[in-house]
């Protein structure tokens, strides 16, 4: 186990980019690490502010595309 208040935030940042890759590419007892490096990293940085210029806040049925039920030969 990683001692995760004496980590600086850098480290902890890095660390948990580091576990989390891991866990994708298919290590078992990565996924617990990442979760809990990512956990103590939001209790110290609070969560991330989402990026609001990026989201599309068009109702649903507008961001859809429109399929026809019939094909125009």
């Amino acid at each position: 186990m990683i001692d995760t208040e004496a980590l600086p935030v850098e480290e902890l940042g890095a660390q948990a980019v580091e576990w989390r890759r891991r866990a994708l590419q298919g290590d078992l007892h990565a996924r617990g690490l990442a979760h809990e490096l990512e956990a103590e990293l939001r209790r110290r940085v609070g969560a991330p502010r989402p990026d609001h210029s990026t989201l599309d806040l068009r109702p649903l049925e507008h961001r859809q595309d429109r399929r026809r039920w019939w094909k125009p030969w």
